[in-house]
């Protein structure tokens, strides 16, 4: 069995945590005569597909090199989100004043308590991924490098596995863009920035994307200096530019410098520092920091696993899939980062269970990924939680829309909350009241998205949701204002008087 990885610090947490995802005294089990599905990868796509399967009744060996959990456990969404409550904290107490409530001076992060709080979560959270419990669930749990010798087998620290149908959901890694010096100076990737436990007196971010927005708030409130740098003019290229914005404003307000359209000409060592030399606006500029943050994109894991041998396609990009996730090998499927652009959790999961069904049952299960609907949430500070189409996107499929927007200062419950910076937009299709799209800007926007996702997955349009009754005061109440303003845009100038003639003359 290949050795644990080693996570720094190595403390008690830490420890917990491999005991869990990658336990040392862990004995690979014989293998059976074959499996009906083995699963390359114990991230989120390789532990939904394997314990779908397993309780479907199908024989499921499950490999993983490193530790289970995968990214999201280790190095996404549970640190990312630890580190991200910690620091909200921070942007509480700077609001509230304007609520009323004095803060004594002095408040102090302890950065260390923030990290090692983070860890002591992830460590927590472990057992629900841990390779005991898929033991448990009826999973051959091999822990190990794994690589393909044929299209029906693959072999794992010297012992062979045969299958009928297989899963690849190795994952994706952070890669790095090609800036002169920067592998010499260091850096730090989502990987490896929640091993810190000094808080860096100067945080230089690059990218202005997902991952580099969330953290560039959080380390700025928990007190390091932060430069964002962009190579784009607009954070969050892939939401509407109005959302952007209010993220942009809000970076400012905490105190990141934003260096937007930055190209960035190369890094070097000074005295200690690692300094970005970079031009935007036309400008020549610098920047020295103490870490560099890059947070530029991912790379899908499919070195070493002999795709070759068992006739899988793959490019840059990834493996390449079909509509139903089926490689260019008939018996082999893949699901997650490794394959699809997403890059969400939630997605490699939904698209793990797509692959259970279409694998396991054939004709009987042909669902497709191009029928997901989609959503995702940025988790700074408002949130930015997006579904759908925006209306670019909807312009470049012929799809005409209409859109409604309801800013959040016409929400009851968020002026009381004190939380009136931002909106809740839907996009219909011209004519209808369906919703091909929607963006909310909120605090806790990630929330409140679910209604308009469910009402695209179930074809109910913004008439029926005109009828919901929610609990007052909410901020979700911002889809009935939409709602509303539907039906009032459908009474045209003269049905409203008709029905206005119609009601005098019935009194």
């Amino acid at each position: 069995m290949t050795a644990p990885p080693r996570l720094v610090p190595d403390d008690a947490h830490n420890r917990a945590l491999i005991q869990n995802a990658h336990p040392p005294d862990w004995h690979n089990p014989e293998p059976a005569r074959r499996y009906n599905l083995a699963v390359v990868g114990a991230g989120t796509a390789g532990l939904v597909a394997a314990a779908g399967a397993a309780a479907l009744g199908a024989r499921v060996a499950l490999v993983e090199r490193r530790l289970m959990g995968g990214d999201c456990l280790v190095t996404g969404c549970v640190p990312s989100k630890a580190v991200i409550r910690s620091s909200r904290v921070i942007g509480e107490l700077r609001e509230a004043a304007s609520l009323g409530i004095k803060v004594a001076a002095g408040v102090t992060v302890d950065f260390a308590t923030v990290m090692e709080r983070m860890r002591r979560v992830r460590a927590e959270i472990s057992p629900h991924d841990s390779a005991w419990r898929f033991s448990q669930l009826g999973v051959d749990v091999f822990l190990g490098d794994a690589a393909f010798t044929g299209p029906d087998t693959l072999v794992v620290d010297g012992l062979t596995i045969r299958f009928g149908k297989a899963v690849i959901a190795t994952g994706a890694r952070p890669g790095h863009p090609p800036i002169a010096g920067l592998v010499e100076a260091g850096f730090l990737t989502s990987e490896t920035v929640f091993e810190l436990t000094e808080r860096p007196g100067h945080l230089a971010v690059v990218g202005g994307g997902l991952i580099g927005c969330e953290l560039a708030q959080a380390f700025r409130r928990l007190g390091s200096d932060v430069t964002l740098l962009s190579d784009v003019a607009q954070l969050l290229p892939r939401e509407d530019p109005d959302a952007a914005e209010i993220i942009r404003q809000a970076l400012l307000r905490d105190g990141v410098r934003l260096a937007l359209g930055a190209v960035i000409a190369g890094v070097t060592r000074e005295g200690g520092r690692k300094v970005l030399r970079y031009e935007a606006d036309g400008r020549e500029d610098r920047v020295a920091a103490d870490e560099i943050l890059v947070a530029t994109g991912r790379v899908p894991n499919v070195e070493g696993l002999g795709l070759e041998a068992a006739g899988v396609r793959h490019t840059r990009e990834g493996v390449v899939v079909d509509d139903h996730l089926r490689t260019t090998s008939r018996r082999i499927y893949a699901a997650g980062d490794v394959c699809l652009g997403w890059g969400f959790t939630h997605a490699a999961g939904a698209a793990a269970r797509i692959v259970v069904q279409n694998a396991l049952f054939g004709v009987a299960g042909r669902r497709r990924v191009s029928g997901l609907v989609m959503p995702w949430c940025t988790f700074t500070d408002p949130e930015v939680a997006h579904v759908g189409w925006n209306e670019r996107e909807a312009h470049e499929r012929g799809v005409a829309v209409d859109t409604l927007v309801c800013s959040l200062a016409h929400v009851d419950r968020a002026i009381t909350d004190g939380e009136t910076e931002g909106f809740a937009k839907v996009h219909v299709r011209r004519g209808t009241d369906r919703i091909v799209g929607a963006t909310i800007v909120a605090r806790h926007a990630g929330e409140m998205i679910g209604e308009a996702t469910l009402a695209m997955v179930a074809g109910v349009g913004l008439e029926r949701l005109a009828g919901v009754i929610r609990p007052y005061p909410t901020q979700a109440d911002a889809m009935r204002h939409l709602a509303d303003q539907y039906r009032r845009a459908r009474l045209s100038p003269l049905v409203r008087r008709v029905l206005g003639a119609w009601l005098r003359w019935t009194q």
